[in-house]
């Protein structure tokens, strides 16, 4: 009898599986059960409520939105912690993980308090048209700031295993920086770079307590789905309020499956 290379697999199995159970799969299947009781013609007139749809619009196009800026803005942040060195690094990469660590609700506050129009933020950007606070770009500003991070921890351990030669070598044979970047370092950063931004958009699809504030919560404009389930409850309307959680819950997965799919050819192309 060949004998599992691992001590006490089995018994970590069993408490994975039960852990996976109680806390994962468990709530989840109450959550689609409760849902399932819903009447179709009740679930119809739901989902093509003009608010909810603009709900799931505000939701889910507003995070995507935040996790492509987060790309960019994360590969560069994890650019100037990893090759350079400068005074004040070492609390610039703790400020990285400060989101992750705030409660949300004190991050809404703090981000509304400086963007409002009379906040030091706002004040700058309201001679220029541009409003921030109670309205959809709020939203976005919200949700970057929560989804920035998984970007930059994703990427900071790949480049940080990258011999920086490498480029260096690049550059003296001939290439300019940009296509020693685009050639030779972003193409190991790039199964690093989907996770985070998957990450991002997982969190960000799902967060209320920074966004409550700074939103406005305007029915039609700036309202997310997360916000119209708890509306829902307070109207101790629990069937809709599932039926909601339950197609934020497809809708997350589908994308995120589609998300590892790409994560997974991307890797696989460039391992080959």
């Amino acid at each position: 009898m060949r004998r599992p290379v691992l001590p006490g697999f089995g018994l970590a199995t069993g408490v994975t599986g039960v852990y996976l159970g109680l806390l994962v799969l468990l709530p989840l299947a109450g959550l689609l059960a409760k849902a399932g009781t819903t009447e179709p013609g009740r679930a119809w007139a739901l989902f093509a409520d003009p608010r909810t749809l603009s709900a799931f619009r505000v939701s889910f196009g507003v995070s995507a939105g935040a996790a492509l800026v987060s790309v960019p803005v994360g590969l560069l942040l994890a650019w100037v912690l990893e090759r350079y060195r400068f005074p004040g690094r070492r609390l610039l990469d703790a400020a990285v993980d400060l989101p992750l660590a705030l409660p949300t609700a004190v991050a809404g506050i703090a981000l509304t308090t400086l963007y409002v129009p009379d906040g030091w933020m706002g004040r700058l950007l309201a001679p220029l048209g541009i409003a921030v606070a109670f309205t959809p770009l709020g939203i976005g500003v919200a949700l970057l700031f929560v989804a920035l991070p998984f970007v930059v921890r994703a990427v900071q351990p790949v480049l940080a295993g990258l011999d920086p030669e490498a480029d260096e070598a690049a550059v003296i044979l001939g290439a300019t920086p940009w296509q020693a970047f685009r050639l030779v370092v972003l193409p190991p950063l790039l199964p690093a770079v989907a996770t985070g931004a998957a990450l991002g958009f997982a969190r960000a699809v799902g967060e209320y307590g920074s966004v409550i504030f700074i939103a406005g919560n305007r029915p039609m404009v700036s309202e997310i789905v997360p916000l119209l389930i708890v509306t829902k409850l307070e109207q101790y309307d629990i069937p809709g309020a599932a039926l909601l959680g339950a197609a934020m819950l497809l809708l997350s997965f589908v994308l995120l499956a589609g998300i590892n799919r790409l994560q997974g050819r991307s890797g696989g192309r460039h391992a080959a």
